[in-house]
């Protein structure tokens, strides 16, 4: 499992690259996150909302009502030009950490 403070500075990167591909709501949401890391990341309700919250206080995301496909009313989560200005951000920042990190253990690092 990846450690609570990563999981903390990764989520807004996350959320905004997943909204970039579609308009989302929040079980999706961590459904798609649990998916992409391999259930390494296991997102609960409680942590994502205060995180979508924060991106829609920011102007980052915007949010509507919509009907799902069994009928059941969502709230869809949408990237705002804002959020993709931040996005475009947020990706070089972590393109950077990355870099660094791969001079530092090789393309292929080992784990011993």
């Amino acid at each position: 499992m990846i450690p609570r403070t990563l999981v903390a500075a990764s989520s807004r990167p996350l959320v905004l690259s997943i909204l970039s591909q579609k308009d989302s709501y929040g079980y999706e949401i961590i459904q798609h996150v649990k998916q992409l890391t391999g259930g390494s990341m296991d997102w609960k309700d409680g942590m994502l909302y205060p995180v979508l919250q924060r991106l829609e206080h920011d102007g980052l995301i915007g949010s509507y009502w919509g009907q799902s496909e069994v009928g059941r009313k969502r709230r869809y989560y949408r990237l705002t030009p804002k959020g993709i200005e931040a996005l475009k951000k947020e990706k070089q920042q972590w393109l950077d950490v990355h870099t660094a990190l791969s001079k530092l253990w090789g393309p292929e690092p080992c784990l011993t």
